[in-house]
């Protein structure tokens, strides 16, 4: 399960966030997970209630939202989402001759400190 080695470098950089700002507690943190980054968000939620044992992060809140998946086309230069993770198609001319823009990532975009 990579997600646990996933979640030990999400906990590093919270561990860091939170020692700059000298908290106490980490409240929350949530993470941005896009349909193609190969992650499963109930395993990261699992192993972040593992990776975040005895830390500052140990009751925080984790959330885990989802990204869509985004395609730039190269026929009509259209900027759409795409309707699944195995056909990316355009939106407007229903192209397969796409270019991914995002809904490949895996983004710690908050993390919520008690100082």
């Amino acid at each position: 399960m990579h997600e646990l080695s996933l979640c030990a470098d999400l906990m590093d950089q919270v561990t860091a966030l939170a020692k700059t700002h000298q908290a106490e507690k980490v409240v929350r943190i949530v993470v941005k997970i896009g349909p193609l980054a190969g992650v499963e968000p109930h395993l990261l939620e699992s192993a972040f209630t593992i990776s975040c044992a005895g830390t500052l992060a140990e009751e925080a809140e984790f959330i885990t939202e989802s990204l869509p998946i985004r395609v730039l086309c190269n026929v009509c230069a259209a900027e759409t989402e795409a309707p699944r993770s195995n056909h990316l198609l355009c939106g407007e001319c229903a192209s397969a001759n796409t270019q991914l823009l995002s809904g490949d990532e895996l983004i710690l975009a908050q993390v919520e400190l008690l100082n």
